[in-house]
């Protein structure tokens, strides 16, 4: 891993949250897919329905990680609500690195950028969930000190 680039965080432009919410739709209906959780048909809309849902019982942050030149770099997406109404617990829907800048300690940035903003609304802890599959993310929570509070599992019996 080559050095940390610098970053900064910025509040989403309407544009880009309407852009990143369909692209989040439809990477969270391949993955529901992928884990064999849903069916293929009826999958994006099933993603959509459920983040309608989200979007309208939480107040939620956006937020764009940049360089200094003004560069897209990542994004996060908090709920300043638990959606099981954890009191005091924020929850972090999506986090992600663009492409191109992976490898370079951004996501542990964007991480530690997502628990400050949840901290500066009042939540004195964050969860997520992450896909057992996605070995990089479940290594970056690890060693962030994200613990297991929950665990599903699954065996194909084919």
């Amino acid at each position: 891993m080559s050095g940390v680039t610098e970053m900064t965080v910025r509040p989403a432009r309407d544009d880009e949250v309407r852009r990143w919410l369909d692209e989040a739709a439809a990477e969270f209906a391949r993955e529901q897919v992928a884990a064999g959780t849903w069916a293929g048909e009826g999958a994006f809309a099933k993603a959509r329905e459920q983040q309608e849902a989200l979007l309208a019982t939480s107040a939620m942050l956006f937020l764009i990680g940049e360089t200094p030149d003004g560069t897209p770099v990542g994004r996060l997406w908090i709920g300043l609500t638990h959606p099981r109404g954890v009191p005091g617990c924020a929850w972090l829907n999506d986090i992600e690195v663009f492409p191109g800048h992976r490898g370079r300690g951004l996501g542990r940035a964007l991480l530690a950028a997502a628990e400050e903003a949840a901290r500066a609304h009042g939540a004195t802890a964050l969860e997520l969930n992450v896909f057992g599959a996605n070995r990089t993310a479940v290594h970056l929570y690890e060693t962030s000190g994200y613990r297991v509070t929950t665990q599903q599992m699954r065996k194909d019996l084919t």
